[in-house]
């Protein structure tokens, strides 16, 4: 019984929610309907709102930002209008992964502005990032988070905290921007780029991209490719690799971190 009323109250949420979205939508759309370019009508940009709903919904609910599901929801919104407007069937092929990666973007462009992490928990972070970036050079492999905990002198367990704690830091920063280069979500998504430069540009980035997935643990691996690129819950990925949902967050914490080491590496020119 408590169920059914829990599913029947979702579902008004849901109506309602999507009776909002249409209308903050449509409202912005109207305002741009002049570039929305051949290929994308109302009607499908009005059948992609469920996706902003529920990419609003999953960072939200894993970034715990400070800022509303509502500001979420109107960020990836005006990413839903802007993939409309800026859409090219000659050199996007599906529009669905380009919705997806506009959406997204606008949400986390929407969290770039604020502060997650309070200085303390930065420092501690910084120290990490120079600690791993050091053993990396030396040895040329990543320290294992026993490793980084063991060197930094706190606990495994204060090391997962640090690393979810500040987990808003490296996702956003990993996931780049909407109109941005090439970021971690749209390189394991699928294929985009438009011009040559932009394409030499994500062959190199995923090429490195690889290389440092490949560094991480297996279960690491499996946890990245499973949220990024299958778009997979964390509940869901828990039950796949059949361990706890809170060992599922520890994983992708460390994960991003180790690939944000690295990728800063590179882009710093030390790859």
């Amino acid at each position: 019984m408590a169920a059914q009323a829990e599913n029947l109250c979702e579902d008004r949420a849901t109506k309602k929610s999507r009776r909002h979205l249409n209308s903050a939508a449509l409202r912005a759309y109207s305002g741009q309907r002049e570039s929305v370019r051949r290929g994308v009508d109302n009607e499908q940009i009005t059948g992609f709102l469920p996706m902003v709903h529920k990419i609003a919904r999953q960072v939200v609910a894993y970034l715990k930002p400070p800022l509303s599901f509502e500001d979420m929801v109107s960020a990836g919104t005006v990413g839903l209008v802007r993939a409309a407007r800026d859409f090219d069937p000659s050199h996007q092929a599906e529009f669905k992964t380009y919705a997806y990666i506009r959406i997204r973007g606008a949400i986390l462009d929407e969290l770039r502005g604020w502060s997650f992490v309070p200085a303390n928990l930065s420092k501690r972070i910084r120290d990490a990032r120079q600690l791993s970036r050091k053993i990396t050079e030396q040895t040329g492999t990543a320290p294992t988070d026993s490793e980084l905990a063991e060197q930094l002198g706190i606990t495994i367990e204060e090391l997962y905290n640090t690393l979810e704690n500040a987990r808003a830091q490296h996702f956003v920063s990993l996931d780049g921007s909407a109109d941005d280069a090439p970021s971690l979500g749209n390189l394991l998504a699928a294929p985009h780029t438009n011009t040559p430069d932009e394409k030499i540009e994500r062959a190199e980035l995923v090429e490195k991209l690889a290389e440092a997935i490949q560094q991480l643990s297996e279960k690491q691996r499996h946890v990245t490719l499973l949220y990024y690129r299958q778009q997979l819950t964390m509940k869901q990925i828990a039950e796949i690799l059949e361990i706890t949902e809170s060992r599922i967050s520890q994983l992708h914490a460390s994960a991003l971190f180790n690939l944000s080491v690295k990728l800063r590496q590179w882009k710093d020119g030390r790859l």
